[in-house]
């Protein structure tokens, strides 16, 4: 039953809620943006050229939403995508869990997460631990075993934040570490969010600047930044190392990233299971199209082979319905919970969660289908500026 207190009736709401109780670094991480902010932009206003062309009549008095990906059961198409350092609240990663377990469905972990696997994943068994190619192999291998030891389901391999050397839109300066200086620095900001200061003051701990999960066989846990440092010190990795980090996981394999055809069918010969049609939420390349202008092409070449999600965007239902309709079968999330965590914790992620099912139902209904696998490109009207060419003879082409 529905606790009432403190609930929201949209992610727009759950957002302004964010912004009023965090502090404004908080918040700034959250909405920042590579560069000039183009592509986040783009991530959100690309949904809005895409329309419904509903029916009236003969409907559907009851609605199917759920769906498999993966290996696992949804209650319906959206997983909860990996974002690192949940500092917005003390419970972080583990409230997202527990939300994600009681709406049905799958929560992705980030390397970069302050949670360990280990208790994210008693707080949800459909839990993916998601990596970047960071360190030795040596260390992919330990993090792939810590991850089989806790009981991950499957594997999410990040390539859309690989590349982008400019700081991020908006984005804030975040400490090493919180201690003496830092909190004096951030004091005038933080004292005037009482709230967040009193979640943080009963929980008796600090935001967590580290990552857990990133550390060494019998080491301590690096800093956020030391393991961010060590990643861009890593070598990029090829296609041959991609394929033998999916040969070392015997499970479902995700590769998160995608914008392009042509690395879409690359993605199919590494072997993966399924790809998330990405730009990192606009935190990677600036100018890269939304991720739902690349999303068609690369469904009609690869969908009959791996499973297709796409990450980027998600801010109603309605959103879902597209993404489904043009071809994914499922989405990911990351702000629109982030925000709902910030608003209330776990039971806000749940609102954020039942705020997009409700939505997707809705549509569903509207367009007189009884299950969201019987979405189609018919349901949706595409506006002439959505059909962008990205550039000439490009593999990504929205038609």
């Amino acid at each position: 039953m529905r606790t009432w207190t403190g609930w929201f009736e949209s992610v727009a709401e759950a957002q302004r809620r964010a912004e009023k109780c965090l502090p404004k670094s908080v918040y700034s991480a959250l909405v920042a943006g590579s560069e000039r902010g183009i592509t986040v932009s783009d991530n959100t206003s690309a949904f809005g050229e895409l329309g419904f062309a509903p029916h009236v009549a003969g409907l559907s008095n009851t609605r199917e939403l759920s769906t498999t990906l993966m290996g696992q059961s949804l209650s319906f198409p959206v997983m909860i995508s990996p974002t690192g350092v949940q500092a917005v609240h003390p419970d972080g990663e583990v409230a997202v869990a527990r939300a994600a377990a009681a709406r049905g469905i799958s929560m992705g972990l980030s390397l970069f997460a302050s949670k360990p696997i280990e208790e994210v994943v008693a707080a949800n068994p459909q839990t993916f631990f998601q990596l970047h190619w960071v360190g030795s192999r040596e260390l992919l291998a330990h993090m792939l075993d810590r991850a089989r030891a806790a009981g991950a389901v499957g594997l999410i391999l990040t390539m859309d934040w690989s590349f982008s050397e400019g700081r991020d839109r908006g984005s804030p300066v975040i400490p090493e570490r919180l201690d003496m200086a830092a909190m004096m620095r951030l004091a005038p900001e933080v004292l005037v969010r009482p709230r967040w200061l009193t979640q943080w003051a009963r929980s008796a701990t600090f935001p967590d600047l580290t990552a857990p999960n990133l550390a060494p066989p019998g080491g301590p846990a690096p800093t956020f930044f030391a393991a961010y440092r060590e990643w861009k010190s890593t070598p990029l990795p090829t296609w041959e190392d991609i394929a033998w980090l999916r040969a070392q996981w015997d499970g479902p394999f995700m590769l998160k990233g995608i914008s392009r055809v042509d690395d879409a069918l690359r993605a199919v010969d590494a072997g993966v299971t399924a790809i998330s049609v990405s730009n990192h939420g606009g935190n990677n390349l600036d100018g890269s199209p939304a991720s739902i202008r690349v999303l068609p092409s690369i469904t009609r070449a690869v969908g009959d082979q791996v499973e297709v999600t796409l990450d980027g965007g998600i801010r109603r239902g309605s959103d879902v319905a597209k993404a489904l309709a043009l071809g994914a079968r499922a989405v990911l999330i990351g702000r629109a919970y982030l925000w709902g965590l910030a608003a209330n914790g776990q039971a806000g992620v749940e609102n954020v969660l039942d705020i997009l099912r409700g939505g997707l139902d809705s549509a569903v209904l509207g367009l007189g289908r009884a299950s969201v696998h019987e979405l189609s490109p018919s349901d949706v009207v595409i506006q002439a500026r959505a059909t962008r060419i990205l550039s000439v003879n490009s593999p990504c082409v929205f038609e």
